[in-house]
């Protein structure tokens, strides 16, 4: 089964077509990134505005890259929720349309869910061959990492659409964090992949910075960032561990010193969710998905915990796409719920 994928949740305009909920035919992303970099963060009327201008030519890529034409699709699938709804109803009217002037269904799928299911689809083993699915597509259940710009949570998976929540973040997600406090440093935007380099020249010691107490009324595996953020942009004087001079810092890199210390911190919030998810529920296999799933510090720290299976998606799937819509789809196609538009 051909399913073509979109996906327009935020300011990528995306579009994939999967054969049989794994076999990536295509996946064309389109970033709008130079349009909001001068804002520092994404601008909802532009991002809609541009999925407008678009997501026609995005499609026409998605299906030419397939090899296949219009007809060729089997189903349709687009996100839903959550997103941006001036984004989200580009894509899904779109979609839509596609599905009704074909008479094929139409399938509406959650973005986080999609996030979640990225690691089973398949472009190739990782080492690197391609005539097998990706090595990576544990059985379930399993527990979900979910840690992107807009959402950050723990949850456990029993199958493809049936995820329970287990924690969350009480404010700020992950991705935002790592964008505020990049911008702050003066790091183009979006910020995470600058912040993961700019780290590696980095002391991740220089700087203890706190970790949040969520012990009142939160669940175990909860998490908040906001608090780091603050004391990273705010309050950094007041961790500084006092090892060097101020003078020594300047002379050393003391951006790169902040940003190593600030990743380390929001590394260990995250696990710590994590952790007490595995010991909670017993189980040792972990799937992430968004976008701060690309960051290479956090996939060594869990690669640390050796009764732990990790799976994490190839570096390009752990963004906005529209394979894993279609990849998710496929799923709810075969239990019935696509229906012909």
């Amino acid at each position: 089964m051909l399913v073509l994928g979109i996906e327009t949740s935020c300011d990528e305009c995306a579009a994939a077509v999967v054969e049989d909920g794994t076999a990536i035919r295509s996946n064309v992303v389109a970033t709008q990134i130079p349009f909001h970099a001068r804002w520092g963060g994404v601008v909802p009327e532009i991002a809609s505005r541009t999925h407008t201008e678009w997501i026609d030519a995005t499609v026409r890529e998605a299906l030419d890259g397939a090899g296949l034409a219009a007809g060729d699709v089997d189903a349709v699938a687009a996100t839903a929720e959550p997103g941006l709804l001036g984004s989200l109803l580009v894509g899904l009217t779109f979609g839509k349309a596609f599905a009704w002037t074909r008479g094929i269904p139409f399938v509406p799928v959650n973005h986080l869910h999609a996030h979640l299911y990225a690691a089973r689809l398949g472009t190739g083993r990782s080492d690197g061959s391609k005539d097998s699915p990706f090595a990576g597509s544990p059985p379930y259940p399993y527990l979900g990492l979910l840690v992107s710009g807009g959402h950050s949570m723990v949850c456990r998976v029993d199958d493809f659409d049936q995820i329970t929540t287990l924690g969350t973040t009480l404010d700020d997600a992950a991705g935002e964090a790592f964008d505020k406090v990049g911008k702050h440093y003066g790091l183009p935007y979006p910020a995470g992949k600058y912040v993961d380099e700019m780290a590696k020249a980095g002391n991740e010691d220089a700087f203890r910075f706190p970790m949040p107490n969520l012990h009142k009324n939160g669940r175990p595996s909860d998490m908040s960032f906001s608090g780091l953020k603050n004391a990273v942009i705010n309050q950094r004087e007041t961790f500084r561990q006092r090892t060097r001079s101020a003078k020594e810092a300047e002379n050393a890199g003391e951006t790169a010193d902040v940003i190593a210390s600030f990743q380390k911190a929001a590394v260990k919030i995250l696990l710590r969710a994590l952790f007490r998810a595995v010991d909670d529920t017993g189980i040792t296999t972990v799937v992430a998905g968004g976008g701060v799933a690309a960051n290479s510090y956090l996939r060594a720290r869990l690669a640390e915990r050796a009764d732990i299976h990790a799976v994490f998606p190839p570096p390009e799937l752990c963004g906005d796409n529209g394979a894993m819509v279609a990849g998710f789809a496929y799923h709810k196609l075969r239990g019935g719920s696509g229906a012909a538009l």
